[in-house]
């Protein structure tokens, strides 16, 4: 099949398959309904440990749901999904709370809309989940956490109010407060969709250094570009499915399946 559309430019190349590690999560038949609608129709996904996952498809595809599982944040129907180091879920036999809490142990979620506490400062805001949730000592969590503000370029805005700050500042919050966690696995929902244009490559730059520091992510996004510089594979979700995964290459350039085709035309040519 030709390339689906020269508009898709050449950038970086993305990470080295080598660098990527054995199986850190693994989903098997994963399924999620709404009342009478079928969000996940049977979802089997391994990521690898130090492996950048792209997501792409249409809203309403179930990207979002499948991010939500994996953090415990929802509660799948039936199917299995697995962290290495002892979290294992299985929805069909009813888990209790512990189990699906093991998820939200192993991973981080960084939201579209920031979803910071308002009345807390930029600093409460990082420490909450070690100090409140994981029960660190408080003196530890500052000392993270100013390091993590320092390292997303936010040291000056420790004791701000997260109204006080661009958008672009409050995602790079969002994400130091991911971090803190000291997950295994960051998830990342749409990071740059609710931002200004002019704000999109500050988080973009953030991200991808945590790629190449080795972080195992995976991302949902629409900016394609930046799935194929930051991504080992792509994942094209449609209908509940995962219709397409590959290399960046050729999910985004030489797509096997029509819908995917369809889905890349469409986000690179929308008028």
């Amino acid at each position: 099949m030709s390339p689906v559309d020269p508009a898709v430019p050449d950038g970086p190349a993305a990470p080295s398959r080598a660098e990527v590690g054995p199986a850190l999560v693994t989903v098997t038949d994963l399924h999620k309904a709404f009342g009478a609608v079928r969000v996940l129709d049977g979802v089997d996904l391994t990521v690898h440990r130090g492996e950048v996952l792209a997501v792409i498809g249409s809203s309403g595809s179930g990207k979002t749901t499948l991010l939500r599982c994996l953090n415990g944040l929802e509660t799948a129907d039936s199917g299995v999904i697995e962290i290495a180091g002892g979290a294992r879920v299985d929805f069909g036999a009813r888990p209790g709370r512990r189990e699906v809490h093991a998820l939200r142990d192993r991973s981080a979620m960084v939201f579209q809309h920031h979803h910071l506490f308002p009345h807390k400062t930029v600093l409460q805001n990082v420490i909450e989940g070690p100090v409140v949730v994981q029960r660190r000592p408080r003196a530890e969590a500052v000392r993270d956490a100013e390091a993590l503000l320092d390292r997303v370029g936010l040291a000056d805005k420790r004791d701000v109010y997260p109204v006080q700050l661009s958008g672009g500042q409050q995602q790079r919050v969002g994400i130091a407060r991911a971090l803190a966690l000291r997950p295994q696995l960051l998830l990342f929902d749409e990071p740059t969709s609710a931002l200004d244009p002019e704000l999109v490559g500050e988080v973009l730059s953030l991200i991808l250094e945590l790629a190449h520091e080795g972080w195992t992510m995976v991302i949902v996004t629409h900016e394609l570009q930046f799935a194929r510089e930051v991504a080992h594979r792509v994942a094209f979700v449609d209908a509940g499915r995962i219709a397409e995964i590959g290399p960046p290459d050729q999910v985004l350039r030489e797509p096997q399946h029509e819908r995917t085709r369809q889905f890349v035309h469409r986000l690179l040519h929308p008028f």
